[in-house]
């Protein structure tokens, strides 16, 4: 087992973790989870023996491996196959005595420990995770010198998979993944032998692939078993509990000092007002949870434009004279939600940037809306900020007419304060340089928002952010994501690059993951085919749309009542002698409410419904 006991490791003078104590049994897969900055990759350098330690002390099993990504994969001429093989460092020793060895027990012993460790399916082993990864049989050949650093870093994933540690320390690794190898990750995960620590801002891979989440808050680590769902619950009710006992002990606080202050003073009372001075030093202070500044993102908001804003009709786009994708035939509304799906280098970037304009249509034709305003973000561009130049200074060149105070507003819309303002990128974190990347892509008020893995670097609160950022925002919304629960949230199209096509993609995102885990399944046997209701026409559709955001106002107007009305429930006043009767009515108000609440959101659940039928059908 991992067993961290009284642990403090401060960094830069700042404290990370306070007298930590927690054991993660072997065999148990555990997410890391806390917010960008707390030290979750400084404590995995500490399991690996990499930091010196101000008290306290890391213990594991003598014997066991511990195995991580590396930074990087050298660019040499070594193929992937051969690299992932030469991870598995036992076996590439054994194989080697095994060609000199001349003493025939120490061969016998070789023989046996390279069949004990299934030396002879090694290669096949590596190449089942280098396919999982996005690796075709023809690349596995190719040398790393032919692959960008993206692309080495899933071989490096790859290799540290292939060794097998008995401790498996993953951080961030879905970051250089695409959605197909995110799932395949989330699968191998599960049948993993040994134990795994893994930081991961991916809600669906922590639900999907581990048993416990470690949670580092508070300069803290508390175990909590279950999924990240599961987790998160657990942590509402604890905040709540202590908010509430908070709460119940400053009421009885400010009672018992409010008999001193009166009575202090007088003699008959003076011994009873003594007591209760006793009793509030004694009284142990429980401090209610602190709520960390909230994640925000403001996304400007497009006048709205008659559809469709981008509509093409036959069109082909690629690169020179190779065409990556034929027969376009695609229509974008305002309100569109669209997420795209298929493997890696089936053309979805292609996509991407020629409905961006970044790339011209080859054949066919493209018709866009004449004060069409489009904003991308890709990964790639959080790189290609200027490192010694501060974020107010990225925004004064983009809006010299504008104030610095209005700048700076715009830079607090997306979670960067005074601080990070007049820090210079190359001092970010990398979340803050994504969020920085997005307030630019969204800075012209943009009616078609591209988005292609915008989740990297971003924590979970923050991922939660965007989630409700895109879903308040009034333009359309085209997503390329690993993060799932990011594109079951925003998107209610699905588009699937395929084959040089791009098609609507008829079934949910459930049956996509289950698609690609079983590629080879074989094809059921035709069924009979049965008469399907009329295609709803576009108007109808857009009706349905209405009704869910008409709904939806519905349910936030009682949302608001309801908040009201707790907030005066709350109030300790109300609970005082004699008002009993107005407590009643309160309590049948907010009884009326949550009754209206659940009549609204059944009919906006129901609204939902109809909409996805529709466009689905």
């Amino acid at each position: 087992m991992l067993k961290i006991s009284d642990l403090t490791y401060s960094v830069e003078g700042r404290t990370l973790v306070e007298n930590a104590t927690v054991t993660i049994p072997t065999g148990h897969k555990v997410g890391l989870v806390g917010r960008n900055g707390s030290g979750k990759t400084t404590l995995f350098r500490i399991i690996r023996g990499e930091m010196v330690l101000d008290t306290g002390s890391v213990t594991i099993p003598r014997g066991w491996k511990i195995g991580g990504v590396s930074q990087e994969v050298p660019g040499n001429e070594v193929s992937l196959i051969d690299t992932v093989l030469r991870a598995d460092q036992e076996r590439e020793a054994l194989l080697a005595e095994a060609e000199t060895a001349t003493d025939p027990g120490r061969i016998a012993e070789v023989q046996t420990r390279l069949a004990d460790i299934d030396a002879w399916s090694a290669e096949a082993r590596a190449a089942t995770i280098l396919k999982g990864l996005g690796f075709t049989h023809e690349e596995q050949q190719m040398p790393c010198s032919a692959f960008s650093g993206g692309w080495r870093m899933r071989v490096a994933l790859a290799a540290v998979l292939f060794s097998e540690p008995d401790l498996l320390l993953l951080d961030e690794p879905t970051n250089y993944l695409d959605l197909e190898g995110a799932l395949w990750l989330e699968a191998y995960l599960v049948k993993y032998p040994h134990t795994v620590l893994i930081v991961s801002h991916d809600r669906e891979l922590l639900n999907r692939s581990v048993g416990g989440i470690l949670h580092l808050e508070d300069k803290g680590l508390i175990y909590y078993t279950g999924t990240y769902d599961m987790f998160a619950k657990q942590r509402a009710e604890k905040r709540a509990l202590m908010a509430s006992a908070a709460k119940k002990q400053d009421a009885k606080r400010a009672h018992l000092q409010a008999f001193v202050d009166r009575f202090k003073a007088k003699a008959s009372k003076a011994k009873q007002a003594q007591s209760r001075v006793k009793m509030l030093e004694k009284m142990e202070t429980i401090r209610a949870p602190e709520d960390a500044a909230r994640t925000v993102f403001t996304f400007p908001e497009p006048e709205e434009l008659s559809p469709p804003i981008i509509a093409t009709e036959g069109a082909a786009v690629g690169y020179g004279n190779h065409i990556v994708l034929h027969d376009l035939n695609l229509r974008i509304d305002q309100d569109d939600r669209i997420a795209l799906l298929g493997r890696n280098g089936e053309g979805k970037s292609t996509l991407s940037k020629m409905l961006s304009g970044r790339l011209d249509v080859a054949r066919g034709k493209m018709i866009t809306s004449n004060k069409l305003r489009i904003g991308f973000f890709a990964q790639h561009q959080v790189d290609e900020l200027y490192v010694d130049e501060t974020p107010l200074q990225h925004l004064m060149r983009e809006r010299a007419s504008e104030g610095q105070a209005r700048l700076r507003a715009r830079l607090a819309g997306f979670g960067l304060g005074a601080d990070q303002a007049e820090t210079e990128v190359g001092r970010l974190s990398g979340g803050q340089k994504a969020r920085l990347s997005l307030l630019l892509a969204t800075l012209p008020a943009p009616h078609l928002l591209i988005l292609d893995e915008p989740t990297n670097h971003l924590d979970i609160e923050s991922r939660e952010a965007l989630v409700e950022a895109l879903t308040a925002y009034s333009g359309a919304v085209i997503l390329v994501s690993h993060d799932m629960h990011l594109l079951s949230m925003v998107a209610d199209r699905l588009w699937l690059v395929k084959d040089g096509h791009v098609t609507s993609y008829d079934d949910d995102l459930e049956a996509y993951r289950r698609l690609l885990l079983t590629p080879d399944k074989p094809a059921e046997k035709d069924k009979p085919k049965v008469k399907t209701a009329p295609k709803p026409t576009r108007d109808e559709i857009l009706a349905l749309r209405a009704e869910v955001r008409k709904n939806e106002d519905r349910v936030t107007k009682i949302n608001d009542m309801r908040d009201k009305l707790a907030k005066k429930l709350a109030d300790p006043m109300l609970y005082e002698d004699g008002k009993a009767g107005e407590l009643a009515t309160w309590n049948k108000k907010y009884a009326e409410i949550m009754d209206g609440l659940n009549r609204a959101e059944t009919m906006w659940m129901a609204s939902l419904e109809k909409l996805e039928k529709a466009q689905n059908a």
